[in-house]
């Protein structure tokens, strides 16, 4: 199954748009676990079992892995999701952006060290920086388009000579000529939803990943009414709402997971409301 099935499977039996980010910091694990990156991997199978009948996709970020040493923890925490979720999609957060060989050893090991089924992608070095990934048949590649962060606009919102922003050029590029494995999706920040209404317009069937609701502020019901397109049971186009630090930190205490699991449950169901 590729990945935009997986997506809409996801999102059918689950009932859900939401996905949990996993942002490990052990300074900020519950109890004797606290600042022991030993357990990385304990505390995110945790939020895993706690919520992976929640959710559309799990959303790891390699560098809060690796700053740790914990590439391995990362396999086997992918692993894991693969054998108790295996209907839920894994998308590696890892913003890889090179060419020609580089990007076949990064594609390597997104897909064959990681196995994840989608990564996340700079496009600013052109299609030959994208193109070794999409060897990988069924994986997803998710180009960064519109992002959550303020510094976005010193370069993503800057008009071109032919009038259109860089973000609109990326996603009509994503929507055309590059998407030739059929598989590219897009990231665009909840911060922005007048953004995500106009690249959903471009780029009307790619899946967007929306990171930004939560503790970064973004509108979760402006969100879905900006990007989400379909009707019951039929998705045109998914979008991946993600949320991290508000469903892995919900408590402090051992209750952690099960306070994930509450905040995960009512963010679904504000997501689902808006949805319709």
């Amino acid at each position: 199954m590729n990945f935009t099935d997986q997506l809409a499977l996801a999102e059918r039996r689950n009932d859900s748009l939401l996905c949990v980010g996993l942002d490990p910091e052990p300074a900020r694990f519950p109890g004797e676990w606290r600042g022991d990156a030993g357990r990385i991997f304990d505390f995110c199978a945790a939020i895993v079992d706690a919520t992976r009948d929640l959710v559309i996709a799990f959303k790891p970020q390699i560098a809060y892995f690796a700053a740790h040493r914990a590439e391995d923890q990362l396999e086997r925490l992918i692993a894991h999701i693969h054998q108790v979720a295996p209907d839920v999609p894994v998308i590696l957060d890892a913003k890889r952006g090179d060419i020609g060989a580089t990007a076949e050893q990064y594609a390597r090991e997104a897909f064959e060290r990681y196995r994840a089924d989608a990564v996340t992608l700079s496009p600013f070095m052109g299609f030959d920086s994208i193109e070794p990934y999409a060897r990988y048949d069924g994986k997803g590649l998710i180009l960064l388009c519109r992002t959550s962060n303020p510094g976005g606009d010193d370069l993503q919102a800057q008009r071109l000579d032919s009038g259109e922003r860089l973000y609109e050029r990326i996603a009509k590029l994503a929507a055309g000529d590059w998407n030739r494995s059929g598989q590219l999706g897009l990231v665009v920040g909840a911060t922005y939803p007048a953004e995500i209404e106009q690249v959903r317009a471009l780029a009307p069937t790619l899946p967007l990943l929306i990171p930004g609701i939560g503790a970064q502020g973004g509108d979760a019901a402006a969100t879905v009414r900006a990007g989400w397109r379909g009707s019951a049971g039929s998705t045109q186009g998914a979008i991946i709402v993600s949320s991290s630090r508000a469903v892995l930190y919900a408590s402090a205490g051992e209750d952690f997971a099960e306070a994930a699991r509450t905040v995960a449950l009512a963010t679904r169901a504000e997501l689902a409301a808006a949805r319709g």
